[in-house]
């Protein structure tokens, strides 16, 4: 039976649907932090195995929990009573012919570096504990890596999804967020945390963005000063919104902390001692962040794989996940008349995982494009996708490929 499917999706496209609603999670959030690091031990782990035994050997570092610390947020500068903890979790590959894999010095060292890089108040041996629950592999799953090959057996029984293109609501949405947790924006308001979510909410042609941010309590002196850093810090926001929506937006709406009380001092404002809720107030867990593509798109099919830390050569839960995306965006990028794509793959265990049970790929075509004109070069980039699979997973392998 053919396994690639070109099918018409007779549907609004979701630009001109009534509502949307998108969410980011930003690079501080406690969900974000945990799929970045896990994903990175990942790619680690892999080079490492790459570099012992010439092979990526059997591993999912998927399982994951931030526990939330213990702080006094104060004015002018808390302390931390009690550090976060870290737990890594699930399988990998500690031995092979004889040579040992440091498998948990790697996952502790990629996580104070990811700390280091990216969350500039945290200090990752004062502020986190690292506990790594990482176990040996079964031996079904181990044993198709020793099977080899330059395309190796899928090991899990598992569908995703993926789409195109971004629609302006999300592409705003993401885009505010980055730009929140850039260089630049953090050189001009350093009271600023990177713990960061955006949620839009657009109906017809209104955008309301519903902003998060953690403040760090070092900067901040008392609670007129807040206020007075919240505003500019809005102004900001309003002048960077503006300057993005001016491609289809009647009105863009932001608003920024709301559960802000004032006159309640510190029980009424977003304070954070490290600049993430995960010093003192929120844990976080693999899976529960952004999709592949940056975003938590509720309008759009859902894969319930969490991609982040499985690992780049069998677990379709992460392959199949990025290839989607992939495969949209090409289809959208180099196929005249094509409005949406949405990408369906399913593999099945055992089965190489260049050779899926079906790739569906349904297509909402311009009013004046002839489905049949499209429909070959839609199946073209497919096949050339799969067919140069071993060459996107080292895309992945060499963490060229965000996952969030």
């Amino acid at each position: 039976m053919e396994n690639i499917a070109i099918i018409p999706l007779r549907s609004v496209p979701l630009e001109e649907q009534e509502i949307e609603i998108v969410e980011r999670k930003g690079l501080g959030h406690p969900d974000s932090i945990c799929d970045a690091i896990m994903d990175e031990v990942s790619v680690n782990l892999s080079k490492e195995y790459l570099n012992r035994v010439g092979a990526i050997m059997h591993h999912n570092i998927d399982k994951s929990l931030l526990v939330a610390g213990e702080v006094e947020v104060k004015f002018g500068g808390g302390i931390v009573k009690k550090p976060m903890k870290l737990i890594f979790g699930d399988r990998a590959t500690f031995e092979v012919d004889k040579a040992k894999i440091p498998v948990a010095e790697i996952a502790a060292q990629t996580a104070k570096e990811w700390f280091k890089r990216n969350l500039r108040f945290v200090d990752p041996e004062e502020h986190v504990r690292y506990q790594v629950e990482i176990q040996p592999g079964s031996q079904a799953l181990t044993d198709i890596f020793r099977r080899g090959g330059k395309i190796l057996e899928a090991n899990d029984t598992s569908a995703a999804v993926g789409w195109a293109p971004l629609t302006k609501t999300e592409r705003m949405v993401l885009n505010v967020e980055k730009y929140l947790n850039s260089k630049k924006f953090k050189s001009i308001f350093p009271e600023t945390g990177e713990d960061i979510k955006v949620m839009g909410f657009r109906r017809g042609k209104n955008l309301n963005l519903t902003i998060s941010m953690a403040f760090v309590d070092r900067f901040i002196n008392d609670e007129e000063q807040y206020f007075d850093r919240k505003m500019a810090v809005l102004e900001n926001i309003n002048k960077f919104v503006e300057e993005k929506s001016n491609d289809g937006f009647d009105k863009v709406h932001v608003e920024l902390n709301t559960l802000d009380a004032p006159g309640r001092g510190l029980d009424g404002l977003y304070l954070t001692v490290l600049g993430t809720s995960a010093d003192g107030a929120d844990s976080g867990q693999v899976g529960r962040g952004n999709r592949v593509n940056g975003l938590i798109s509720l309008n759009r099919p859902q894969c319930s794989e969490a991609a982040a830390g499985k690992n780049p050569v069998s677990h379709v839960g992460k392959i199949y996940n990025l290839l989607t995306h992939r495969i949209a965006n090409e289809v959208c990028n180099n196929v005249q008349g094509v409005r949406e794509v949405y990408v369906w793959m399913l593999s099945k265990i055992g089965q190489p995982v260049n050779q899926p049970v079906i790739t569906a790929v349904q297509l909402i075509a311009e009013a004046n494009t002839s489905f049949d004109s499209v429909r070959g070069k839609v199946k073209e980039i497919v096949k050339y996708e799969l067919e140069n699979m071993d060459k996107f997973t080292m895309e992945i392998i060499q963490g060229k490929i965000p996952i969030c």
